[in-house]
C-alpha cells in the first residue's frame, strides 16, 4: 500500500512518541522497584549482565560459545524464577521489570522485515482519514446516513427508474464497491450527472470506508490534480519540482484515487495528455479509481482525447445520477 509520505511521516512520529512514553514509564517503574525492593534491583542487574559477560569471555578465548549459552540459559532461568517470586511477594507483576514493547510483532518499530506492521498501518489509517477530512466532510458522511428522502419516486422523463430507485441502486453499488474493495467486480467507477445530486457525498462514503479498511486513499479535485502535473513538468525550482513530483506520485500509486469534478478544469492539450497518463498508468498497475463529473461520457469523448475517453468507456462502470438539485430543495425548505 502506497501511503501519502505526509501520512506515513505523521503516523511514524506518533508510533515513536508512543514508544518513548512507554520506555519512560518503564524506567519510572524500574526506578520505583529498585528503590522499594533493593534485592530485586540486584537480581535484575545480574540477569542483564550475565549473558553479556559470558559470551564476551567466550569470544575473547576463541572458544565455542554454545556451552556458555547453555550456562547462561540455566542461570537465567533460575534467576528469573527468583526475581518473579520476589516481585510477586512485594505486590508487583512477575514481569514488571521486563522491557515489553506494545506490539510484539514489530517491537514498536512499525515494520516486520520490509512489511508494514498492523500497528503502524492502523495509525496510517487514522492519519489518512484526518487528511481526507480536510477536503471532505467525513464527520457525518457514511452510507448509513445517506438519505433517499430528497429523491422523487415519480417517473423521470426518459428513464425506466424513478430518481429514488436509481439512487438506491447507485448507493448499493458504491457501498459494495467500498466494502469489497479491491475485489469488487468493477474496478473503477465513473459517477456522472448534474450538480447537487450526491456524487461528492457518495465519493466521501467510499473514501471513508476504504480508508477504514486499511487501504491508501487519495481524494482531490481535477483542478488540483492537473495543476500538480503541470507544476511537475514546468517547475523552475528544485523544491517546487520535488513537491509536485511527490504529489503526482501519490496520485499514481495510491490504492484508490478519487478524482472529483472532472471537467471543472480548463481543458488544454496538456490536461488531455495528463488525464490519459493518469488513467492509463493506474489501469496498467491494476489500481482502482473513482471519477465524478458533471459531464456525460459523450461530453467526455468530445472534450478529451479519444484514448482517454476509450479507457473510461471500456474500463469504468458509469453510474448516472439524475433528479432535482438536492441543495436547492434543502434551501427551499429552510
Amino acid at each position: 500500500m502506497a501511503y501519502d509520505p505526509n501520512v506515513l511521516r505523521r503516523a511514524t512520529r506518533r508510533l515513536a512518541e508512543r514508544r518513548r512514553r512507554r520506555e519512560e514509564e518503564q524506567d519510572r517503574r524500574r526506578a520505583e522497584i529498585y528503590r522499594k525492593v533493593p534485592q530485586a534491583a540486584q537480581l535484575d542487574r545480574e540477569l542483564r549482565r550475565t549473558i553479556v559477560d559470558i559470551i564476551a569471555a567466550s569470544l575473547r578465548d576463541g572458544s565455542d560459545p554454545a556451552p556458555a549459552l547453555d550456562q547462561v540459559r540455566e542461570r537465567n532461568l533460575n534467576g528469573q524464577a527468583r526475581l518473579s517470586d520476589l516481585l510477586r511477594r512485594n505486590g508487583y507483576p512477575p514481569d514488571a521489570l521486563e522491557d515489553k514493547p506494545a506490539c510484539s510483532h514489530c517491537g514498536d518499530t512499525g515494520w516486520v522485515g520490509t512489511e508494514m506492521c498492523a500497528c503502524l498501518r492502523e495509525l496510517c489509517t487514522q492519519e489518512q482519514i484526518q487528511e481526507l477530512s480536510k477536503l471532505l466532510d467525513l464527520g457525518g458522511q457514511s452510507f448509513d446516513t445517506f438519505s433517499l428522502d430528497y429523491y422523487s419516486e415519480a417517473p423521470w422523463p426518459g428513464e425506466s427508474l424513478s430518481p429514488r430507485e436509481n439512487m438506491e441502486f447507485i448507493r448499493d453499488v458504491c457501498r459494495n464497491y467500498a466494502v469489497r474493495f479491491p475485489k469488487f467486480l468493477y474496478r473503477n467507477l465513473f459517477l456522472t450527472g448534474a450538480p447537487g445530486l450526491g456524487k461528492t457525498f457518495l465519493s466521501a462514503c467510499i473514501a471513508r470506508t476504504v480508508s477504514e479498511r486499511g487501504y491508501s486513499v487519495v481524494y482531490d479535485t481535477a483542478v488540483n490534480v492537473f495543476a500538480r502535473f503541470e507544476e511537475q513538468k514546468f517547475a523552475r525550482g528544485q523544491e517546487e519540482a520535488r513537491d509536485a513530483r511527490d504529489e503526482t506520485r501519490r496520485y499514481l500509486q495510491c490504492d484508490l484515487l478519487i478524482l472529483d469534478d472532472l471537467g471543472s478544469e480548463m481543458t488544454t492539450p496538456f490536461v488531455q495528455s495528463s488525464l490519459y497518463t493518469l488513467i492509463n498508468t493506474r489501469l496498467t498497475a491494476g489500481r482502482r479509481t473513482v471519477i465524478s463529473s458533471n459531464l456525460s461520457l459523450d461530453e467526455v469523448r468530445r472534450r478529451y482525447s479519444g484514448q482517454a475517453a476509450s479507457r473510461l468507456e471500456g474500463e469504468y462502470w458509469a453510474l448516472r445520477f439524475y433528479g432535482e438539485d438536492i441543495r436547492l430543495l434543502r434551501k427551499q425548505q429552510k
